[in-house]
């Protein structure tokens, strides 16, 4: 029998044999659910790195909103789903993600902020999980060209991100650089992040890079074991298609044979 992955990994959906109002929405809340957990990074950096209260606000704010929509999501689909002990039992992390998210929140006092921030980490790493498992579906053969786009959207935002924490970049290009510097870990070192905030950033664009070109690379393997199976399937079909004409033509024989041993016996 086949293990599902994403149910050991607790991001198994709707149980089989649900309703088609559960399948419908799970549909629906993909791509915004992936959305609002990119949400986690901005947020991460703005409450750990920066020394403005402004952006640490900002940082909480954003927490507080990811609290709310994975918090409405889990609740909704509850709703929704016949087999709701069945769906938690299949869904463990975002109930982990909802319950350590507000633990976290609870915590930013002067005696537990250490612990808080451990614990953050850790909820940003498990939406990183979900994030990556809610990907599967673009490894198929068709998915290349969305994942160039997702990655073409992430150079362009973190040429943003460097041009705006970085001090020594100077313009968007040389910021678009870096991002791509970073993200593939070439590491020319014309350009490199001198403050611990756009460190960090560089960080962050490492592991995505490590990330959206895995996801390129099993894109066009995808594609080429697409063609070659695509390929396989025409020539079955061919060798099927003479089989088939080989054993009707058998068959005429035969009865024709049979006919003429009649005719002789009469």
């Amino acid at each position: 029998m086949a293990v599902d992955l994403h149910r050991w990994f607790g991001m198994g959906g709707v149980p089989p044999r649900d309703s088609h109002r559960a399948y419908l929405w799970e549909h629906r809340l993909h791509w915004v659910m992936i959305g609002v957990a990119l949400l986690s990074i901005p947020a991460f950096l703005f409450e750990t790195t920066a020394s403005d209260d402004i952006f640490r606000k900002l940082g909480m704010s954003l927490d507080f909103f990811i609290l709310l929509a994975f918090s409405a999501e889990l609740v909704w689909m509850l709703w929704v789903t016949h087999q709701r002990l069945h769906y938690l039992a299949r869904n463990w992390l975002s109930v982990l993600i909802v319950i350590g998210a507000a633990v976290s929140m609870a915590g930013w006092h002067e005696e537990w902020i250490t612990l808080a921030r451990l614990l953050r980490v850790t909820i940003v790493v498990l939406i990183l999980v979900r994030i990556l498992g809610s990907l599967r579906n673009l490894f198929s053969p068709t998915a290349m060209p969305y994942m160039l786009g997702v990655g073409l959207v992430t150079m362009a935002l973190a040429g943003v991100g460097f041009y705006w924490l970085e001090p020594t970049i100077e313009s968007y290009g040389d910021g678009l650089w870096l991002a791509f510097t970073s993200a593939t870990t070439v590491g020319y070192g014309d350009y490199v992040p001198t403050t611990t905030v756009s460190r960090l950033f560089a960080m962050v664009m490492v592991l995505l890079g490590y990330a959206i070109m895995s996801m390129v690379t099993a894109s066009i393997v995808a594609f080429f074991i697409g063609e070659d199976e695509k390929r396989l399937r025409r020539e079955m079909h061919h060798d099927i298609r003479a089989l088939r004409e080989e054993v009707a033509q058998l068959r005429a024989d035969l009865a024709e044979k049979a006919k003429g041993e009649a005719a002789k016996t009469e």
